[in-house]
């Protein structure tokens, strides 16, 4: 078939369809040519089985195309020449102990020395007579120009077939046990199963895509004719990876709605409108369209699953206290989640300050006191407490609400997947699923939203409200050290406050504790001698670090020396100075949110990264963050940067990886394979019809033991 105009090896009639999973699962020592030593070599590299070594796919391509006759090489130019060997020696350099063969090799147009370097087994294989393509540079050596030898094969006949000197050559990722050129001569002995390759994708959809079988797409991926055929097929493998992977997700999240029944919510009413006037600022434009979209779903019975994501600043809070407070208008209990109890703490003050009488609050907290426990649980388990603050403690099976509605959970990457769906469960335990809004400050790049959270709806709420300052930012190499101090303490002398954030030297929190500890004490007696300095760590007790905080938000503290704990849940407007120690120790969204504890005045503000990185990834990151505030912006550089690998370290579980797709380079791709699998759910929503039953075979393959799991959870 033909593909954008390009050739697509077909199968001929007599093939069966489609290779089985059986055929699929052959190890690869019982194909011919490979012995135990190979296949010990490429297990070790997670090559075991046919389907592994088919769906390696190459990183790139070496361009071999041209081929040239002896007679019209020219000096310097990288060619590839086939030709005949005429003779053949060896010499061993005296200097530096080299072995050189050199062999002559004439094509009918002329003939050139070729030369290979500490390769000695070549002269008991270029015999006078045996026919070659090398693919080499020729350039001056000593009194005449040779062919310096790069790769070379043997060739059966004058038109043999090549695999590593001509044409578009594959460049595998390899390893120093397997080599990109052991992969192209184990590849060989699959193409057979290539062809055979079963689709998963319905003709229909294919003829109405424009899209090759994943046969041909596969073979012309390992082996194409021209750059546009291995792009066009890498286009179409791309496709189907996404494609599986977001009916996958979508399976999984309208499962989830099915199931259960949510509570829907009145219309908006006496509650909603008083706290909306009772705001000291008006709602910007994407605060009213997020709290749009999470009405529409309230209001019916499928429950919410929905991600609201929005900057540093940028007013989510205060959307989802909006949210809980519809719960409580209809009669029912909202909940909200933080990790940690200072953020809870926060919540907790903030719900108090806006939403005044019209709702009651509790927070709940392990800092409570037996006592204060009890009376609270006593008001949550009989609904006198409308709003429930809490933190991992909402999780105690002693909590019972009444009737919880609305669940919010913020910064929900920090709870595992168990951790995030316990209160969930219990509430369908007892026949009453809750909606659910999950809500981030990190910026999700829109096609790592639909890959790491795709079952769920995504709602984002950009720009920042009025007043808030954009911070200037510096690095400051360890050159100028002195002088980031001396700006520091220009700051502090005009009445401003100062954060110090130490990075993280390993996974000890202890150890990390130690490290700020130990700054802040060499701050304190050093280049801050003549200010208040206080220190705050994980390691301290919640009352002790809530005592240094407090003191920090008034003011009696100049200078907070701190662990990354203070990257959320900090809000004080007098400080203007974020310094970040071993900024390249951090990740950019992490810096970035670290930035976004100061510029939260009216005075102008300033992020100093203190860093030893000059080039690479780190250098990169930190250059980034001069260039932009927006937080969206840097999720996607972010992105290029790092790499989704990285990125989704913290994904939620059942997501597969991504063999070829990468998010960076294919997010109109990632799009296309939403719209079609949502498509193709609207037409058959179990995938239980014959033509979708590949489609289904091939999801469950792509998850593994983790779809049944996503399906049930």
């Amino acid at each position: 078939m033909r593909f954008g105009g390009e050739p697509y090896e077909t199968p001929p009639p007599a093939t069966p369809l489609a290779a089985d999973s059986t055929a699929l699962a052959r190890p690869l020592s019982g194909l011919p040519g490979i012995g135990k030593v190979t296949a010990r070599r490429l297990a070790t590299f997670g090559l075991e089985t046919v389907g592994d070594l088919i769906d390696h796919f190459p990183r790139r391509y070496e361009d071999f195309r041209d081929r040239k006759d002896v007679r019209d090489l020219k000096l310097g130019e990288e060619a590839t020449v086939r030709g005949v060997v005429e003779r053949v020696s060896t010499e061993r350099t005296a200097r530096k102990r080299v072995t050189v063969v050199r062999a002559v090799v004439g094509d009918g147009t002329g003939s050139v020395e070729a030369m290979w370097f500490n390769q000695g087994y070549l002269t008991r294989v270029l015999e006078p007579g045996t026919r070659v393509s090398v693919r080499g540079t020729y350039r001056p050596q000593g009194r005449r120009p040779t062919f310096l030898v790069r790769s070379h094969e043997i060739l059966g006949d004058e038109e043999g077939e090549t695999l590593h000197t001509e044409g578009l050559v594959p460049v595998y990722p390899a390893s120093e046990q397997v080599s990109a050129r052991l992969l192209r001569q184990v590849m060989q002995g699959v193409r057979g199963d290539m062809r055979r390759l079963a689709d998963p994708l319905p003709a229909l959809l294919r003829v109405r895509e424009r899209l090759p079988t994943r046969a041909d797409a596969t073979l012309a991926v390992h082996q194409p004719r021209t750059p546009s055929q291995a792009r066009r097929a890498r286009e179409r493998l791309v496709l189907e990876e996404l494609i599986l992977m977001q009916v996958g997700l979508l399976l999984h999240k309208r499962r989830q709605q099915e199931r259960v029944r949510a509570t829907p919510f009145g219309p908006p009413g006496r509650l909603t409108d008083a706290f909306v006037a009772g705001l000291p600022f008006d709602l910007t434009e994407h605060q009213g369209s997020a709290l749009d979209e999470i009405e529409a779903d309230l209001v019916g019975p499928r429950p919410m699953r929905r991600l609201l994501q929005g900057d540093v600043g940028s007013g989510k809070t205060v959307v989802a206290l909006a949210a809980l407070l519809r719960a409580v208008e209809s009669g029912l209990q909202g909940a909200l989640m933080a990790p940690t109890e200072t953020l809870a703490g926060q919540h907790g003050e903030t719900a108090a300050r806006f939403l005044g009488g019209l709702a009651t609050a509790v927070v709940l907290t392990a800092a409570l006191g037996a006592r204060e426990r009890r009376e609270a649980l006593a008001r949550i388990a009989e609904g006198e407490a409308d709003i429930v603050i809490g933190t991992h403690a909402l999780l105690q099976e002693d909590v019972v609400f009444r009737h919880l509605g609305l669940l919010v959970v913020d910064e929900q990457h920090r709870f595992g997947v168990q951790q995030r769906d316990e209160l969930v469960r219990r509430a369908e335990r007892a026949g009453r699923a809750p909606h659910v809004l999950h809500m981030t400050a990190t910026p999700i790049p829109r096609t790592l939203a639909l890959t790491v959270y795709g079952d769920l709806d995504v709602t984002t709420v950009a720009g920042a409200p009025a007043g808030r300052q954009p911070v200037v930012t510096r690095v400051v190499d360890e050159a100028r050290r002195s002088e980031g101090y001396e700006f520091v303490r220009r700051q502090l002398r005009k009445g401003r406050q100062a954060f110090v954030v130490c990075p993280a030297i390993d996974e000890s929190e202890s150890i990390s504790a130690a490290t700020a500890v130990a700054e802040s004490e060499r701050l304190r007696a050093g280049e801050f001698r003549a200010f208040s300095v206080a220190v705050v760590h994980g390691q301290l007790k919640p009352a002790e670090r809530d005592a240094v905080m407090a003191a920090f938000t008034s003011g009696e503290v100049d200078v907070l020396v701190a662990t990354s704990l203070v990257e959320v849940g900090i809000d004080v407007p007098n400080a203007t100075v974020m310094l970040v120690e071993g900024a390249e120790r951090f990740g950019l969204a992490q810096l970035h949110q670290l930035r976004g504890r100061v510029g939260r005045g009216t005075a102008k503000s300033f992020c100093l990264l203190f860093s030893e990185a000059q080039t690479g990834t780190s250098r990169a990151r930190l250059e980034a963050l001069l260039e932009t505030n927006d937080g969206f912006a840097l999720a996607d550089r972010d992105l290029e940067i790092r790499g989704e690998g990285q990125l989704m370290g913290a994904r939620q579980a059942g997501v597969p990886d991504l063999k070829l797709a990468r998010l960076a380079r294919d997010r109109d791709t990632l799009l296309r394979a939403r719209e079609i699998a949502a498509r193709v759910l609207d037409e058959d929503a179990e995938l239980q019809s014959a033509v979708h039953a590949p489609l289904r075979v091939a999801v469950e393959a792509a998850f593994g033991d983790e779809l049944a799991w996503l399906l049930r959870a």
